[in-house]
């Protein structure tokens, strides 16, 4: 079936071109390169997966209750707009939730596979070419596995929220080649984790766990990939380049803090924005999201280099500065470690599944009468 016969509201044209800026470059160096990035670029191939085969895709979704969120955390829930509904209406809003939470999941991650794709074009250093060559494969890696999630298991498919949009649009067209850097590694990949990392901890559902975790084993590569590039190359630039990258920085952390909320979900019930954005802004989800929301992003841009008097002060009236100094090493070894944990469990099941398919042949075959016998 076509995507767009499953979109719960209009998505426009059928493409979305963003112009091109900047330059291809090219590298002749091909033995140098910096030690601990061509590591990386070993482990993002070693780490190579399929979608199709590690993913347990015959596990039961229930499209109604995707996550098994309870009904607490639900925008509507203790309005009166909950009190008139139905049982299946509520099963039907739990559902456009899922399906724009995971909606805005696949298109970042095209963004991602477009922005990744753009870094081997433009960067100028072959070893960053390289480890960015197996990004762009892991970015549409996601894109597939969150796009048959959605077709499959949900059935219903939302537009691309305008303010990742404007984010993705705002990245894409800078034609300074650490700009996709530092607007996909850095802010959109933040929010992602945080968005994974919450659903991921709290879904007791086994198939998005399952996806969720092996994405963010990738994306802790990534963010390690963008700290390392970026970190070395800022420490190059002019206090004036500094700024304007700061700038970028504050203006994307106040637009995912304020907008990415899914108020078109509550439109399609009927509630006017406004009241709808009043609505989520009460919801537990949505204040734990924001807490979790720059735990991945502040101690990173802190350790690229931008830390400036403005951006300091922005993070003061998010209040999240104390964050810059948390350790992201350690969350990031975390998702990697979570994915292996969900790997290990699985074989042995498959390992035990094995043995009493041997032990059951066995005794078939001893049950089962000679040919002189009977």
């Amino acid at each position: 079936m076509s995507t767009h016969e499953l979109y719960a509201n209009e998505p426009g044209e059928s493409a979305w071109q963003v112009p091109a800026s900047g330059a291809a470059r090219f590298s002749w160096e091909y033995d140098d390169g910096r030690e601990r990035l061509l590591a990386l670029y070993q482990k993002g191939k070693d780490k190579q997966w399929d979608g199709t085969k590690r993913i347990d895709w015959g596990l039961e979704v229930d499209p109604y209750d995707v996550l098994g969120t309870p009904d607490e955390a639900t925008a509507l829930y203790g309005t009166p707009y909950w009190d008139r509904m139905s049982e299946r209406e509520k099963g039907e809003l739990r559902r456009h939730f899922a399906s724009w939470q995971f909606s805005q999941f696949l298109h970042g991650e095209q963004g991602a596979m477009i922005c990744a794709a753009r870094i081997v074009e433009s960067v100028p250093d072959l070893d960053a070419k390289f480890y960015s060559a197996t990004q762009t494969m892991d970015e549409a890696r996601h894109a597939e596995v969150y796009g048959r999630f959605l077709h499959e298991k949900i059935g219903l498919v939302y537009p691309i929220d305008d303010n990742l949009q404007s984010l993705l649009g705002d990245t894409l067209r800078d034609s300074r080649w650490d700009m996709p850097y530092l607007g996909m590694q850095v802010l959109i990949e933040g929010l992602a984790l945080a968005a994974f990392g919450m659903i991921r901890d709290t879904t007791d559902k086994p198939l998005p766990r399952q996806i969720l975790t092996y994405v963010m084993q990738d994306e802790a590569r990534h963010v390690a990939f963008g700290r390392m590039a970026l970190r070395d190359y800022y420490k190059q630039l002019t206090d004036a380049e500094l700024r304007e990258r700061e700038e970028f920085v504050i203006e994307g952390c106040y637009l995912m803090r304020d907008r990415l909320r899914g108020v078109e979900v509550l439109e399609n019930f009927g509630i006017a924005r406004a009241e709808g954005e009043r609505l989520l802004e009460r919801t537990e989800f949505l204040r734990l999201f924001r807490k979790l929301l720059f735990s991945r992003i502040v101690p990173c841009v802190k350790d690229i280099g931008l830390w400036g008097e403005r951006l300091r002060r922005a993070y003061v009236d998010l209040g999240v500065l104390e964050l810059g100094d948390s350790d992201l090493e350690r969350l990031m070894a975390e998702d990697e470690e979570q994915a292996d944990h969900l790997d290990a469990q699985r074989f042995a099941r498959e390992e035990r599944a094995r043995v009493a398919e041997v032990r059951e042949a066995i005794e078939s075959g001893e049950r089962e009468p000679g040919p002189d016998e009977g």
